[in-house]
């Protein structure tokens, strides 16, 4: 059985005693303690066996092309009981397609407002906080370096989550057969494609520290990062939301996950639970380590690889915006073991933020807020996507 490893470590204190682990807690209220450490750290060497057998059953007994068209067919026209389909694909649709008693519409409705009402904040936060912030746990981002992702780039990383995000954020988007609800079922089939790949071929995996490849515990780590991180970092940018808005977002958010086949008792309904879970897993999560760095640079510099912006200098002022960002949202500690580059002013354009957000705030109805952040963020992700659909982004 796995121990809270790190619970005595510089880079676990700081964060929790100095750093934004200690603002989370003033945030959500959370206590924290490692009195239910046991209950959720067998979760490290826990997986979607349902969703791994769907991808053997399918996926491993014929061509992708054909897999993923299949799986296309009983995401649109659904799977039931009687349907002659393999077990496992009955089992994984059966549990999708049937609604939780806990689920709320009109939760859902203003967790997916709030995502669209923060416009381009939110992508800042998911990018510059979630994303990044992410890279400074090692063991984490092992998938990552075991997939070679790092290879694909990171303008196709970035626009991958961007359309996940983007397609289970709007309005409905989470019903059966809608868009999101899509994007859910080939994620959790993406994942477990990859562990399954993880396993067969790459010898070093190192099951007993790092836990199972793209395991329980770590996607719940994940989807705290959509949830908590995200809230936390739009009231960093200065913006506001409701107790229902933030409510809505945990909402959305565990629906996602148990879509995705996370159990269910790792998805908290609130930033206090969201926090106290969150302090357990980073007890077994090191620091930054080489691939951290790469990862994070890659980030950076995808602002420079990036062709939406036609001219150099406008690519370069991006990415100094986005370094700003950075330091301001995340912990110095972090940026440094990161090596996220110093800049002159860093605090100017995050500050200006918060200035224009109050204004923003105060003049304009937040129906059109909404409105607005929907076109801005849809606008994004069709640059990204024809960026990587007419490129060599692959």
């Amino acid at each position: 059985m796995i121990q809270p490893r790190f619970k005595d470590a510089p880079h676990f204190r700081d964060f929790w005693e100095k750093g934004n682990g200690k603002q989370l807690i003033e945030f959500s209220g959370a206590e924290v303690s490692f009195k239910d450490f046991e209950k959720f750290s067998s979760f490290f060497y826990h997986v979607d066996e349902t969703g791994d057998q769907v991808v053997k059953d399918v996926y491993f007994t014929q061509k992708f092309q054909e897999a993923s068209r299949e799986i296309e067919g009983y995401i649109r026209n659904g799977v039931s009981q009687k349907d002659t389909v393999p077990e496992s694909v009955k089992k994984l649709f059966l549990q999708t397609q049937n609604i939780p008693d806990w689920l709320d519409y009109n939760l859902l409705k203003s967790g997916a407002e709030l995502c669209m009402r923060s416009n381009l904040d939110s992508l800042i936060s998911l990018r510059d906080y979630c994303l990044i912030g992410g890279y400074d746990y090692a063991y984490l981002n092992k998938p990552l370096v075991a997939t070679e992702a790092l290879k694909k780039g990171a303008v196709k990383r970035l626009s991958e989550t961007l359309d996940f995000w983007v397609n289970a954020t709007r309005y409905n988007a989470l019903e059966i057969h809608a868009k999101g609800y899509e994007f859910a079922i080939k994620t959790r089939l993406i994942h477990s494609y990859a562990r399954l790949s993880i396993k067969r071929h790459y010898k070093e995996w190192d099951t007993e520290n790092w836990g199972e490849p793209i395991n329980s515990w770590d996607m719940m780590a994940t989807y705290i990062g959509f949830s908590l991180v995200f809230l936390h970092s739009l009231q960093k940018l200065g913006n506001t939301f409701s107790k229902e808005e933030e409510q809505g977002i945990f909402h959305l958010w565990k629906y996602v996950g148990y879509l995705l086949g996370i159990p269910e008792q790792l998805l908290p309904d609130d930033k206090k639970e969201a926090t106290e879970y969150f302090y357990l897993w980073t007890s077994v999560q090191p620091p930054s380590d080489k691939d951290s760095v790469l990862l994070a640079h890659s980030l950076l510099n995808e602002s420079l690889e990036n062709p939406i912006l036609k001219f150099e200098f406008q690519r370069k002022n991006l990415r100094y915006l986005h370094i700003c960002c950075t330091w301001f949202l995340l912990d110095d500690e972090v940026c440094k073991r990161l090596q996220i580059p110093e800049v002159p002013n860093k605090k100017l354009f995050p500050n200006s933020k918060i200035l224009f957000n109050r204004i923003y705030d105060s003049l304009v109805s937040r129906d059109a807020r909404i409105k607005r952040g929907n076109k801005d963020q849809m606008k994004v992700l069709e640059d990204y996507l024809n960026i990587t659909k007419n490129s060599n982004f692959h």
